[in-house]
């Protein structure tokens, strides 16, 4: 018997894949996890039925969310990631070396765990010796922080779950405070396809807290519409004036220092809801 697995995006529209096997499957203090293993994508990791990250496209997310803010910011020493648990993200970051240490913050430590086990290849850097994982509340890490951070990223789930108030203008007015003077974050911000929205409150929220604000884009085929969205909130550098020829290399598959520019590029719909 064939096993499927699908992810309801919309309540009329879902993406599907075929599983060769379920590799563990909980419910945890905060939400339904699941790892499968899967035909086309690879070893996948769910919450609450809905694709968190895959082997095959992780890349372009850990990528995107990771490079733009640090390549904007001219000496991104300390960093912190709010989310994150599948360690994707701080593998990326560990790539630069102006990065002294960076923060994880992660509210379930199961995902932690079980990435590490299932998913080595995105969480095998957790153990670097500039990387401090910790298993807590990003949002209340914010809200005790002051003028710490350089760079902050937020890599949350949707917003439903324990990921609600990461989504919230108070959360931005935290993340500012955390921030160095000339600090900025960045956060994901769904799609634009079913989440307008949400794309166009972040936006108004982050406007009115920080001189520079900015969406970028991403094309990840596991999330919802295969269209996803950053948005940048900047204290005094705008990504869009960071002069590519002079970005140093590092291994990447997705990112290039002309991809940095090319991201802020917006299709007309998109331009629209940050009107």
């Amino acid at each position: 018997m064939e096993l499927w697995y699908t992810e309801k995006q919309t309540d009329s529209f879902g993406i599907t894949a075929k599983v060769k096997r379920s590799l563990h499957s909980e419910q945890t203090d905060f939400q339904k996890l699941d790892m499968l293993e899967t035909e086309e994508w690879g070893n996948m990791l769910t919450l609450d039925g809905m694709v968190m990250t895959t082997e095959r496209d992780e890349f372009v997310y850990h990528e995107m969310v990771a490079h733009v803010p640090l390549f904007t910011h001219p000496n991104p020493e300390n960093v912190l990631i709010v989310g994150g648990g599948d360690g994707g993200v701080i593998r990326e970051v560990l790539k630069h070396d102006k990065v002294k240490k960076v923060v994880l913050v992660d509210i379930d430590g199961k995902v932690i765990e079980y990435s590490k086990k299932f998913l080595p290849a995105i969480a095998g850097m957790m153990d670097d010796p500039r990387a401090d994982v910790r298993v807590g509340d990003g949002f209340m890490h914010i809200a005790e922080s002051e003028n710490i951070y350089d760079v902050i990223m937020v890599d949350s789930t949707e917003p439903v779950g324990p990921a609600v108030n990461l989504f919230s203008k108070g959360f931005y007015a935290g993340i500012a405070k955390a921030l160095k003077e000339d600090g900025l974050f960045v956060a994901q911000t769904d799609n634009p396809w079913f989440k307008s929205d949400l794309i166009a409150q972040v936006n108004k929220d982050v406007k009115e807290i920080f001189p520079v604000t900015a969406l970028y884009t991403a094309n990840i085929p596991t999330y919802p519409s295969g269209l996803w969205t950053f948005t940048m909130g900047s204290k005094v550098y705008h990504p869009k004036e960071v002069d590519a020829s002079l970005l140093p290399h590092i291994e990447t598959k997705y990112y290039t220092p002309e991809l940095h520019h090319a991201a802020f590029v917006l299709p007309k719909f998109v331009q629209d809801l940050l009107k």
